[in-house]
């Protein structure tokens, strides 16, 4: 496995009525046409040949400019991505070495590149997953432990 990169566009760098009206004519077609597994795409001038994009690819891109209407950024990592400590730790929203700390006690799977470890983007998603389920587990039980003490 190769470290790729994720592809970021920051909020605000992507005009959000242009965005709008894109993303517009995008559902709209995607909704007259829902039994097409290809998009065509012609140039605005005509005379060229269509661009032939999977369906999936348009709804990546229509998510994408959805969220760039509404002046949020988005970042596109691929499942096969592997992340660094720091980009585990920010995506997770907590200190590397709280990071380091799960990977050492294999919560979260992990490989050494000589001295450094990488994490697979589809672990660190899989480790987010049964952690939410912990933590809403917990609130279920705090939450009857209040009823029944009439909290």
């Amino acid at each position: 496995m190769t470290d790729v990169q994720a592809k970021r566009v920051q909020p605000g760098s992507i005009d959000a009525k242009v965005a709008g009206r894109a993303v517009r004519r995008i559902k709209d077609y995607l909704m007259r046409y829902p039994e097409q597994s290809t998009v065509r795409v012609s140039g605005e001038h005509g005379g060229e040949d269509p661009l032939i994009l999977p369906r999936e690819a348009v709804s990546l891109l229509a998510f994408i400019l959805a969220q760039a209407a509404e002046g949020r950024g988005v970042t596109v990592i691929p499942s096969h991505a592997e992340l660094t400590t720091q980009q585990a730790a920010d995506m997770l929203n907590v200190s590397r070495p709280y990071v380091i700390k799960l990977l050492e006690t294999g919560e979260i799977p992990f490989r050494l590149i000589g001295k450094h470890r990488r994490i697979k983007y589809e672990d660190l998603q899989e480790y987010r997953r049964r952690d939410d389920a912990k933590r809403r587990t917990a609130a279920d039980q705090l939450a009857e432990l209040g009823q029944e003490l009439g909290i």
